[in-house]
């Protein structure tokens, strides 16, 4: 006598037999006979360039996040819905309530800019930005330079 629970074990068990058995069968089946380009790493048909510890822009998991994070919360949508009838007004307060969160949510990520892929580079000054001015040109002296000395400041160019 099996119980309901009992059914579904059997099924997991019989799910977990079915894969095994397919990997044992394909792995006593398969030709062995590695060579040196069939062990490369294979990118989309191209050669591999660099090592496998690449740094990624971070860029790429903050927009994975938040997706996930809005992707997740539209499941709670369809539990609503289902039992938007039976719980009559207060299921839709609960709702907007949940909406608004989320559009809250979704403004302040907007406004912070994690949602632009490109964002503008922030300014690092360089010797082509910069303004070289001699000393001559400012009327300052210094008591260890002489008056042909080339000495200059640098002062940014604004």
């Amino acid at each position: 006598m099996l119980t309901e629970f009992s059914h579904v074990f059997a099924f997991i068990i019989l799910a977990i037999l079915f894969v095994a058995g397919g990997l044992v069968t394909s792995k006593l089946l398969r030709p062995r006979n590695p060579n040196k380009f069939k062990l490369a790493s294979y990118e989309c048909g191209e050669d591999t360039i660099g090592g496998a510890w690449v740094k990624f822009n971070i860029r790429y998991y903050v927009v994975a996040l938040i997706f996930i994070l809005f992707d997740v919360e539209i499941l709670f949508f369809f539990p609503w819905a289902l039992v938007f009838k039976a719980m009559g007004w207060l299921a839709i307060g609960e709702m907007f309530t949940f909406v608004g969160i989320l559009v809250v949510g979704y403004i302040y990520v907007w406004a912070k800019g994690d949602l632009d892929w490109a964002r503008p580079k922030p300014f690092v000054a360089r010797l082509k930005d910069v303004v070289i001015i001699r000393n001559e040109e400012l009327g300052i002296r210094n008591a260890n330079s002489s008056p042909n000395s080339n000495s200059s400041f640098l002062i940014p160019h604004s």
